[in-house]
């Protein structure tokens, strides 16, 4: 488009100016935020079909790596150079032996995860040879799916999906597929689920069963019945659970919903009701006397602490949802800057929640937030992050990586911009102060597995340890991270020696995979040790 109308010599001029004037424009009618504009030269040029290391469908990131650290990495972290990804990784799962599985499109980045899936291993990097892109033989198109790691085996869990009728998409699918990450292959299930399912959620239980809500079967009718999934007992139905209000036709679109330290299971909807879900016998559902303000089914929610929860709503709002008590409650904190539509929310290593992303209108280059956030538990306040260079609108990704880093990555299909690309943010825990990289302690060794109330030996390269900490293995897609949640572990140490106590329910630490971290006296965590609880 750029090239009809003007030579090639002025589009470096044209570019940049066009977007000084766009984004000055839009800060000054307060739809662009001033912390925002960095990042935006590349994606207003991509939207015009320029350049500026966006990736196009089919093609590479050209932008250049990060020469040389800023001096306040310490302060902000650092995203990292933009990496090309095979298809845009609409979901991801972090696997027991630390590879990240990613699926969502082709290698164009056009909607369909019916021909191949991608397996990254980050100890190579992430150039080509750190990527093994492989078919999908199920006849499954899992675009749009739930996926979750099965505690007993480790296997990913992979329900529902999309189907093309008369040649119309986002047809559901009742289908159930499985990854064992062991021999890197997927198979289909003969089981089905009791519904046809197209943005389902999965919800590990304190016994190890995988609950499934919500969905919809076909685009006018919610799936408001759920599944209920265990390795030793195959799928069933929770018929007196079954709600329009708590995930069916007023909240099916990816239900919110946590594992609580009561035993049942939390579910907080996008119009403000909440519920109590009780997988037992038949199932059955309560709604709790709490009320939240306006939600949207694209502003994230986190569990950053046992039965504590970071929730975004509408307008710039933000509540801690506490349902450690008998009755659960919400305090308003202030929120993020802005609302965040298809934003992120990870929690990291120290407990702090890493916001990424978003727009301030759905899936939309308007107020698109490149500057990232951190919030601190402790003290409910926000610091600004490192910016990024891409936008993350709908069909982005944030996932905790067991190095304590944060891959960020993708975006499309649709969307104003098909981001087959990633970038990796380095948290400021990483940096010492004169933001050179700093020296990480070692877990030398660590159990592989354990069980709830257990004390377990650990041994690090260093004394000193200042913190020990506990990080459920994530599963994200569409601003939800299934599972996500994050403990302090009491410890004692006799020099390098460490013995750390395992919390003591399943209601608080379900069944599955964990990164286990610590941290020097310094406050740098180490990289982690994967073991599995239960």
């Amino acid at each position: 488009m750029t090239g009809q109308f003007a030579p090639a010599s002025f589009l470096p001029f044209k570019k940049k100016a066009l977007h000084t004037c766009s984004a000055l424009l839009l800060a000054a009618l307060g739809v662009l935020p001033t912390t925002s504009h960095a990042g935006f030269f590349d994606d207003l040029a991509n939207l015009f079909g320029g350049g500026g290391g966006t990736t196009t469908p089919g093609g590479g990131t050209t932008a250049p790596g990060q020469a040389v650290i800023p001096a306040d990495a310490y302060l902000k972290g650092t995203f990292g150079a933009v990496a090309s990804w095979p298809l845009i990784p609409i979901h991801v799962v972090l696997l027991p032996d630390g590879r990240v599985m990613s699926y969502g499109t082709d290698a164009q980045g056009v909607q369909t995860a019916q021909f191949n899936y991608d397996i990254w291993d980050p100890s190579k990097g992430t150039g080509t040879a750190s990527h093994l892109m492989l078919p999908n033989t199920t006849g499954t198109d899992l675009f749009c799916n739930a996926q979750i790691v099965v505690p007993s085996s480790g296997a990913v869990l992979l329900t529902g999906g999309d189907r093309t009728i008369n040649g119309v998409r986002n047809y559901s699918a009742d289908d159930v597929d499985f990854f064992d990450y062991r021999y890197n292959a997927m198979s289909a299930s003969p089981d089905r689920m009791s519904a046809l399912r197209w943005y389902p959620s999965v919800v590990t239980l304190a016994n190890g069963k995988i609950l499934v809500l919500g969905g919809r079967a076909d685009p006018n009718t919610p799936a408001p019945t759920p599944d209920l999934y265990s390795e030793a007992e195959g799928w069933r139905t929770l018929p007196g659970a079954t709600s329009d209000d708590a995930y069916g036709i007023r909240n099916w679109s990816y239900p919110r919903a946590w594992q609580a330290p009561n035993g049942k299971v939390f579910v907080a909807t996008i119009w403000g009701g909440t519920y109590y879900v009780d997988p037992t016998g038949a199932g059955s559902l309560a709604a709790t006397p709490l009320k939240l303000t306006e939600g949207d089914v694209y502003l994230p929610s986190v569990m950053y602490a046992p039965g504590k929860i970071l929730a975004f709503r509408k307008l710039n709002k933000a509540v801690i949802i506490d349902i450690n008590g008998a009755t659960p409650t919400a305090t308003t904190v202030k929120s993020v800057g802005q609302d965040r539509y298809h934003g992120s929310a990870t929690v990291l290593p120290n407990g702090q929640v890493f916001v990424n992303g978003g727009s301030m209108v759905t899936n939309v280059a308007n107020g698109v937030a490149y500057q990232a956030k951190l919030w601190n538990p402790t003290t409910k306040a926000w610091t600004v992050a490192a910016t990024a260079k891409k936008m993350r609108l709908y069909h982005s990704v944030s996932l905790l990586l067991p190095d304590a880093t944060v891959l960020t990555a993708g975006g499309g299909a649709p969307g104003p911009a098909t981001n087959l690309n990633a970038e990796i943010y380095t948290p400021p825990y990483l940096y010492k102060a004169d933001s050179s990289l700093a020296v990480r302690p070692v877990i030398q060794s660590a159990p592989t597995a354990t069980t709830w109330g257990a004390s377990i030996a650990a041994t690090t390269d260093v004394t000193g340890i200042s913190r020990v900490t506990l990080v459920k293995t994530g599963s994200a897609t569409h601003t939800v991270d299934f599972d996500q949640r994050f403990m302090d572990l009491g410890f004692t140490a006799a020099g390098t020696n460490l013995t750390i106590r395992v919390p003591a329910s399943a209601n608080v630490a379900p069944p599955g995979y964990y990164m286990l971290f610590v941290f020097n006296s310094a406050g740098v965590p180490s990289v982690a040790k994967i073991i599995k609880l239960g």
